[in-house]
């Protein structure tokens, strides 16, 4: 897997990015800024000085070593549907084209081959300080808690939803249906389907656009081909 890396989509520097600010490095412009004794002469920017008669530095972005923590959602919804079992084999995936760089497990230590889910669920991220760098969170997204609150607090957050294709496209009109999370039933109609369908494209597009925003996001169904998905929607690239 040492062809592929995980794209960060970094917007401002901060620890455990892929990237950083230093004069004269790397090959993308990243600002200018006013010039300091023992910035190289080259790096003058002299059309820039030609307009306001001072100097300035043209500032580079750099490639560095990137930190990734993995946090594997062990809820209860988690293990329904092949969800749990595909969701490991995706991480796994990941942390082996992030491991030359830093992968590391939520709560543990660096990754290693033994994965251990959390079973609180996503929302226990909200009582911890934010992981270094960028936080890979593998989960079906279905924990009722405010998502964007919680994207945001991680800053820098690669988000994998894993869902079965029967939660995308229920295959029924009538059911009987359990809510493992809470333990609640409820009888459902064609009328009630049809409302979970636009309330879960409306949940999913949150997700997505947040989670775009402030770093990359996948939609996973249970049993798709997992690099060419993720390739697909951006979360890989070729080294």
């Amino acid at each position: 897997m040492t062809r592929y890396r995980i794209r960060t989509r970094p917007t401002q520097p901060f620890a455990g990015e892929r990237t950083q600010t230093i004069p004269g490095r790397g090959l993308e412009f990243y600002e200018l800024r006013g010039y300091a004794q023992g910035d190289e002469p080259r790096f003058i920017d002299w059309r820039a000085y030609a307009r306001t008669g001072r100097l300035y530095t043209r500032i580079f972005q750099a490639e560095a070593p990137a930190r990734f923590t993995f946090f594997l959602d062990g809820s209860p919804s988690m293990k329904l549907l092949g969800k749990q079992v595909y969701a490991e084999r995706v991480l796994r995936v990941l942390a082996d084209c992030a491991k030359s760089e830093g992968a590391f497990m939520w709560g543990g230590g660096r990754y290693r081959v033994q994965l251990e889910s959390v079973e609180q669920g996503p929302s226990v991220l909200m009582n911890f300080p934010r992981p270094r760098g960028v936080t890979v969170l593998l989960t079906d997204g279905l924990d009722e808690l405010n998502w964007s609150r919680l994207l945001q607090k991680l800053q820098h957050v690669v988000l994998i939803q894993v869902m079965a294709p029967e939660e995308l496209s229920p295959g029924f009109t009538e059911a009987l249906l359990q809510d493992i999370e809470v333990g609640s039933r409820m009888e459902v109609g064609e009328a009630e389907v049809k409302g979970y369908q636009a309330a879960l494209e409306r949940h999913l597009l949150r997700l997505r656009t947040t989670a775009r925003r402030l770093g990359s996001y996948a939609l996973l169904r249970v049993g798709d081909p997992i690099v060419p998905a993720l390739l697909r929607q951006g979360v890989l690239e070729e080294r």
